[in-house]
């Protein structure tokens, strides 16, 4: 008899393990959306609690579809700041319902959260001075280098081979738009990160022609909207919104309108086209991690 207790102990604490995000919105009428105050025009803030960007706007739809299919009059969509320190354990803890930001997906992460389809398709380089004189990896030595605390990508940059022999400094920023800073004010020599964000930090400093984006590319990085792991329901209900945008274009179009056109709130443009790796995740849907891209 302890024995059976002892098993079916187990098998209730599974299920209770199996999160259930589309009961708990039907049951709350409410929802909470991660997003981030600087990760360019993926997810940003326009100040007094507002947030926008391409992965903001998809998430929205998503959000809007959910409400659809559960059958509710009113969704009431909290938003939840994030930081690279802080989005996966919100995430996991139910704090947050589903991240709508700037994060990759890789095998170690999906130990602890799910990803929906990918969206968008990273490369991780590099922002200097316009007239640094700083063009590749190699000239980093003796240098002083930004990243975002919490993020993989001076790590990246570390075991890149054009790296190898190279001797710089990290400097850390709480965040995007603090380690951007940390080069604007000549702190640091180079930030490094991923292309959308160093764009979408230039296009909104106050003299964006004096940066510029140069050097290898240190990783090629698919970035997802967030979710927790093992709630198979809402994955599916998030990824076949998100299909249905690619299949429709849609998504091409949101694209366009964060990226090449003029974005709020200063009405300037991050200039950065979809790259070829981000049109065929569009064409052809899937969660696969950063490491099966490393691969080809």
């Amino acid at each position: 008899m302890k024995n059976t207790l002892i098993a079916l102990a187990a098998v209730l604490a599974v299920g209770a393990a199996q999160a259930d995000t589309l009961k708990k919105i039907k049951d709350s009428g409410a929802v909470t959306m991660g997003v981030r105050e600087s990760s360019g025009a993926l997810s940003y803030t326009l100040g007094d609690g507002k947030y926008t960007g391409f992965h903001v706007e998809i998430c929205q739809k998503v959000l809007a579809d959910v409400q659809k299919s559960l059958g509710l009059a009113k969704l009431d969509i909290k938003y939840q700041p994030v930081t690279s320190q802080n989005r996966i354990p919100l995430v996991s803890n139910g704090t947050v319902d589903i991240e709508c930001g700037s994060t990759t997906n890789n095998a170690t992460r999906q130990k602890d959260v799910s990803f929906a389809v990918t969206t968008f398709v990273e490369e991780v380089r590099m922002a200097v001075k316009a007239n640094s004189g700083i063009t590749s990896i190699a000239q980093l030595n003796g240098k002083k280098v930004a990243t975002t605390t919490g993020t993989t990508s001076v790590q990246t940059l570390r075991k890149h081979e054009r790296a190898q022999g190279t001797n710089f400094e990290e400097v850390y920023g709480k965040d995007h738009a603090d380690s951007f800073l940390l080069l604007d004010s000549g702190r640091a020599d180079a930030f490094v990160m991923d292309g959308s964000i160093l764009a979408g930090n230039i296009a909104k400093a106050k003299n964006p022609a004096d940066f510029k984006i140069v050097g290898e590319v240190l990783s090629v990085e698919p970035i997802a909207i967030m979710i927790r792991k093992d709630d198979p329901g809402f994955k599916k209900a998030v990824d076949d919104s998100i299909k249905a945008m690619m299949k429709s274009g849609d998504i091409a179009k949101m694209y366009d309108k964060w990226f090449m056109q003029p974005i709020p709130p200063a009405n300037t443009k991050v200039g950065l086209a979809a790259s070829e790796s981000t049109k065929g995740a569009w064409a052809n849907p899937n969660d696969k991690p950063m490491e099966d891209y490393a691969k080809k």
